[in-house]
């Protein structure tokens, strides 16, 4: 049981290393930039539409004002014409119709001062409108803003997100080159030559120096040798093989000894 629960860790530690593996992996600085632009380019197009329909409420509001101010400046007119259209009246004794014309004159002032009432209503709330609309206009241009800012930065941080891997890429490279330096090597090479070159060179001496002595050995005359030699020809009664040599007497005579060649005084 205990090693089930081992080995089963084991896998759970192996499947999040994995998992954070991929994750690391996969946060590509320029994936996720990329993302972040078109997320913010959809949040700038939402605030758009939304100052679009801000701003179409104000202008419905301020169509709405004028349109009662106009209509207050007509009932006004028209009031001013029904009082002088029965002053008229009155004028001519005529008081049945001076009497509807002041009616009329009454029916218009009510009118505009209703008119007038509505426009002062909305003035303080298209005032606000108009405040509003214009914080959001620059929110939306700052959002713009940022959505070039963002952007720029984008080129330059894959400029250096690719100079950082092709930095990485050679020094893996450089890392896994596990070649010695050359110059190293020639110099080891160099010393072994220098150590055969050196024993070949004892070598020769020794084989010349021995080669030397033997031709010294057989070359060299020995005195005792000669003495030797020369007492035996003594002893023969002929002339030292070694001596000077004295001129033939017809060929039949003895040759002179070595105290026959002393110069006379």
């Amino acid at each position: 049981m205990a090693n089930k629960q081992t080995v089963l860790g084991r896998i759970t530690q192996l499947a999040k290393a994995n998992i954070n593996a991929l994750l690391d992996h996969a946060e590509d600085p320029a994936v996720m930039i990329d993302q972040l632009i078109r997320d913010y380019t959809n949040n700038i197009a939402q605030a758009e539409e939304a100052v679009a329909q801000t701003i179409g409420n104000l202008r419905l509001a301020e169509q709405d004002h004028a349109a009662d101010l106009a209509a207050a400046a007509d009932w006004g007119r028209k009031a001013a014409a029904a009082s002088a259209r029965a002053d008229q009246m009155r004028a001519t004794a005529n008081l049945a119709d001076a009497e509807k014309f002041d009616n009329l004159a009454k029916l218009a002032l009510g009118k505009q001062i209703n008119t007038e009432g509505s426009a002062a209503e909305a003035e303080p709330l298209i005032a606000s409108q108009s405040l509003a609309v214009d914080k959001l206009k620059a929110n939306l241009a700052a959002m713009k803003d940022k959505l070039t800012d963002l952007r720029t930065r984008r080129d330059s941080l894959v400029a250096r997100q690719r100079t950082a891997e092709a930095q990485l890429r050679l020094q893996d490279a450089k890392s896994r080159v596990s070649a010695p330096d050359p110059s190293s090597e020639i110099s080891r090479f160099e010393e072994t030559v220098r150590r055969q070159e050196a024993y070949a060179a004892g070598q020769a001496e020794i084989a010349s120096s021995s080669l030397e002595a033997q031709f010294a050995e057989l070359g060299e005359p020995s005195e005792s040798l000669e003495i030797e030699a020369r007492l035996a020809v003594l002893k023969a009664g002929t002339p030292s093989p070694g001596g000077p040599s004295a001129a033939v007497d017809g060929g039949q005579g003895a040759r002179p000894t070595l105290l026959d060649t002393e110069p006379r005084a």
